[in-house]
Formats: structure tokens, C-alpha cells, sequence
């Protein structure tokens, strides 16, 4: 092909409706075990929903340089439109299509991509456009794919959703899609617009397990849990192997207080998904609140259970160290399972004149900072409440717990807050407080307050001062991030990562529909 069909070619191909050109996500967003889940969703879905969920791996395959992968998995989404939407092959394939294009495209095939662009442009010439057109199925297939994924995609999804029922109000598969659009959406501060859009969903699709867990999950954050629950019952009787089902129906459950019962449905999503660090995540969450449930028991039965105690905190840590392994920040990892420990815990081990000096500087810190969130160095101080000022004879020096971290240079971004976690996870809470407060001082350093001497050694506070004569950048210290905060986001990923499909068949066969494509 000469040049200058290559460049005519360049002008087509932005034109056609297709991942290409739907601004999914940049490569280095694109999550390690979005693919798995992906391969997951194609095992449990009908049939006839397979079609979207091919072009999605197709795109991903594509992203990462696998090109004849791509190709495998478009000729699977041909032949799934072919044999399940022969009424509708023409409008159903122009994804497709697109989508080879594209991949031919960057493969250097000119030709073979000229003539998919071709095949695009025969079927939108007969609603007199050249390379798109508009219609609610490929409105659908765009939301579904903006949904699989996730995060700030999902105002875009309902958009598209939305514009597909304007066409067809009654369709069961574009009403689902909004409706896990709206549950997305309508979560700070928990509302109830998504309920009558859920309730909808499951009139239309009776058979979508998923958003009857996820109504479920909604009335339970409205405080009708009893409402919710036998839609969960009846999800799991009748999807019992279906990843998202699992997994918000294990939410529900730890929610409730039904620890045992979210472990075991972790765990069995776990079987389906192994390298998913979400998962390993909530089962070492799930086992750190078991151990909370029997620390808040009477102290005589707390002693009989102390072996117990003991095994729950090991389960804890080694799925917390799973979760670490399979991707998942270490901070947060170690951040969300100490947040589950008590400050009563703690409260009698400090003099209350220390708190109060404590909590005027951390006072006048959010003044400094101007702003009303905790961060996670300042969320875990005031869990442990320790004065800097303690005598020498009260202080652990600290030292790195071994070899790895001395691996780590000191002047590495939040590496005394990572000691920090380190040290409270063993239960050295006098070196836990000592490493926040140096990472603290340090972003304190520069504040015309001076609030960094409550933080750090005066031999610290003079090589700030120098680093400030030096014209160190003086710029008010960056947040870091809010471990609560990050909980509950990484919670809706999860949640967003979860689901598999929507339509199941009469017989119980997990599904979903065409393009139910996260958190």
C-alpha cells in the first residue's frame, strides 16, 4: 500500500466506534489481573454475551504488544455475533471490526486493515454515513466496556446507557448497565437513587445475580440489611461460581459481621481468580477482624482463645503477604489491617499531658496544611499517641528489622512511614511512633511554624535549616495518602472488579449480557 493510502487510512480509522477510539486507558493504567478477570467473565457467561468480553481481551491482548493473540480473540467475538445475533450481525460486528482494523493497522497490514475499515463503511453507507453511525447497541457496547473499566469511566458509561434506553426503555441489557452505573455513582454519601434503577434491572433480568447483590449491598448501607439479604441467598444458590457474585456477596457478609461466611466466599473467588491481590486483601482484613471480635471479649474467655488469637493473626499476615506479592501496596496492605486495631489498646501506656501536646501540633499542622483530612502518617500517630520528647532511657533506638530494609536508603519517599508499619504490625509500638514522627518532621521541615521540632531530633532540624539557607523548596509538604480513604476506594474497585455479567439463563447458568464488561 503506498503512502498515501497509509495516510488516508490515518484519517479513517480515529472515525470508527471501537476500543480504539473509546479512551479506555492509557498502558500503564491497565491493571495485571484485568485480563484474568476478562478470561473469567468469558467462562461464565452465555453464549450470546461472549462477544463484547472478546473484543475487550482482544484490546488488551493488542495493548500489550500481542498482536496475533488480539487477532484470536476477534475472530472468537465473529463467530460468537454470527451464530448467537445472526438478525443483527451487520450493527453487532462493527466493533469488531474496528477493532481489526486497528490491530492490522499497528501491525503494519495495511491492506487487511483497509479492508475491515471497508467492511465498516458498506454497512454505515446505508444509514448515509460513511464510518459511524448511531444506534442503542453500539451505545451499549461502549457503556459496557467504559463500566468493565471502572474508576472515572463510569459517568461515561451511564451516559451511554442512558442514551441506549432513550431507544429502547424497556431493553433488559442496557437497563442493568445503568443500573451498576448508578450503584457506582450514588456512593458518597450513600444515597437511594440507584435502588428504583436496580429494582428495574431485576424486573427486566430476573436472572442477573449480580445486581441482586448489589441492591442488596445498597439497602444494606441504607439500614435495610434484612431486605438485602435473601437476594443474596438466592444469588449464591443460583451463580455459585460466579467471581462477581463471590465476591460482593462476601462483601455483604463481612459488612454484617458474618466473618466465616466472607471468608469462605473469598476464598472461593479466590479458586477462580489466584493472582488477585483485592481478594488476599479482604481474607487478611477479614481475619484481623475475627482476632478484634475476640479481643473485645470478656478478658477470661480472651485468654482461653489466646492460641486462637494467635492463629488469626498469622492467617492475617500471610494473606496480608500474599496480597503484597500479587501487586498490592505494601502501605496499604499493612495500613488497612492496623487500622483495625483499637486505641484503647494503647491508652494507658501515655501520659494524657503527652496527647494533649501531641494533638495541638497535629492542631496545627491541619491549619498549616489547610486542609481537613488525616493523612496516614497522622492517622497512625493518633492512634499511638507518643511524645517525642520521652527520656533516653524510654526510647528503643531504632533499627531496621533486617537485611531488605537496609536495602531501602532513608531519604527514600515515605520510608519512615513504611518502618512505621513495619514495627506496629510486630507490635513494636514505641519504634512504630518514633518512625511516623520522622516522617512527619520531615514533611514538616519547612514550616514557617516550626510544629517539626515536636517530630524531630534538634541534629535533623539543623540540616533542614541548612537544606532551607541551601534554597531547598519550601512548598507546603505533599499528603500522603489517607488510609481510610484508600479503603473504601480500593473496596469499590473491587466491587467494580467483580461482576461478570448480567442476563443468567432460566437454568441457572451464570451470564450476563452483551457486554457486561471494575475498583
Amino acid at each position: 500500500m503506498s503512502e498515501v493510502s497509509k495516510n488516508s487510512l490515518e484519517k479513517i480509522l480515529p472515525q470508527l466506534k471501537c476500543h480504539f477510539t473509546w479512551d479506555l486507558f492509557k498502558e500503564e493504567s491497565v491493571s495485571s489481573d484485568l485480563e484474568d478477570r476478562v478470561c473469567n467473565q468469558i467462562e461464565f457467561l452465555n453464549t450470546e454475551f461472549k462477544a463484547t468480553m472478546y473484543n475487550l481481551l482482544a484490546y488488551i491482548k493488542q495493548h500489550r504488544g500481542q498482536n496475533e493473540a488480539a487477532l484470536e480473540c476477534l475472530q472468537k467475538a465473529e463467530e460468537v455475533i454470527q451464530r448467537e445475533h445472526a438478525d443483527q450481525a451487520e450493527i453487532r460486528s462493527l466493533v469488531t471490526w474496528g477493532n481489526y482494523a486497528w490491530v492490522y493497522y499497528h501491525m503494519g497490514r495495511l491492506s487487511e486493515a483497509q479492508v475491515y475499515a471497508d467492511k465498516v463503511k458498506q454497512v454505515c453507507e446505508k444509514y448515509s454515513n460513511r464510518y459511524s453511525i448511531e444506534c442503542p447497541e453500539l451505545d451499549s457496547e461502549e457503556g459496557w466496556t467504559l463500566l468493565r473499566c471502572g474508576g472515572k469511566q463510569n459517568e461515561r458509561a451511564k451516559v451511554y446507557f442512558e442514551k441506549a434506553l432513550e431507544k429502547k426503555p424497556n431493553n433488559p441489557e442496557f437497563s442493568a448497565g445503568l443500573a451498576i452505573a448508578m450503584y457506582r455513582l450514588d456512593e458518597k454519601p450513600p444515597k437511594q437513587f440507584s435502588v428504583s434503577v436496580l429494582k428495574q434491572a431485576i424486573e427486566l433480568s430476573p436472572d442477573n445475580q449480580y445486581v441482586k447483590v448489589l441492591l442488596a449491598l445498597k439497602l444494606q448501607k441504607i439500614n435495610k440489611e434484612a431486605e438485602g439479604e435473601p437476594l443474596v441467598g438466592e444469588a449464591l444458590e443460583k451463580a455459585p461460581r460466579q467471581t462477581d457474585v463471590l465476591r460482593s456477596a462476601a462483601k455483604f457478609y463481612k459488612k454484617k459481621g458474618d466473618l466465616d461466611k466472607a471468608i469462605e466466599l473469598f476464598q472461593k473467588a479466590l479458586e477462580s481468580l489466584p493472582d488477585n491481590s483485592y481478594i488476599c486483601h479482604q481474607i487478611a482484613c477479614c481475619y484481623r477482624a475475627k482476632e478484634k471480635q475476640i479481643q473485645n471479649a470478656e478478658d477470661s474467655e480472651a485468654d482461653k482463645n489466646r492460641e486462637k488469637i494467635e492463629e488469626l493473626r498469622k492467617y492475617a499476615r500471610d494473606y496480608s503477604n500474599k496480597a503484597i506479592e500479587k501487586g498490592l501496596n505494601p502501605i496499604y496492605a499493612y495500613s488497612d489491617l492496623t487500622e483495625l486495631e483499637t486505641e484503647e489498646r494503647f491508652e494507658t501506656t501515655f501520659r494524657e499531658a503527652e496527647r494533649k501536646q501531641f494533638h495541638q501540633g497535629y492542631s496545627n499542622f491541619r491549619d498549616y496544611q489547610g486542609k481537613s483530612e488525616d493523612t496516614s502518617v497522622l492517622h497512625h500517630l493518633n492512634v499511638l499517641t507518643i511524645n517525642t520528647q520521652s527520656t533516653e532511657k524510654e526510647k528503643v533506638k531504632y533499627q531496621p528489622q533486617n537485611g531488605a530494609e537496609n536495602q531501602l536508603p532513608q531519604n527514600a519517599p515515605n520510608y519512615w512511614y513504611l518502618q512505621g508499619l513495619t514495627h506496629k504490625m510486630n507490635g513494636d509500638l514505641q519504634q512504630a511512633a518514633e518512625c511516623f514522627e520522622r516522617e512527619l518532621g520531615r514533611l514538616l521541615k519547612n514550616s514557617p511554624s516550626g510544629i517539626s521540632s515536636f517530630f524531630l531530633p534538634a541534629s535533623e532540624l539543623e540540616e533542614g535549616r541548612a537544606e532551607v539557607g541551601q534554597g531547598t523548596d519550601s512548598s507546603p509538604p505533599s499528603e500522603l495518602p489517607d488510609p481510610g480513604a484508600e479503603t473504601e476506594k480500593r473496596e469499590r474497585k473491587g466491587e467494580e472488579e467483580a461482576w461478570n455479567g448480567h442476563e443468567g439463563k432460566k437454568d441457572g447458568k451464570a451470564g450476563v449480557p452483551q457486554s457486561e464488561l471494575a475498583d
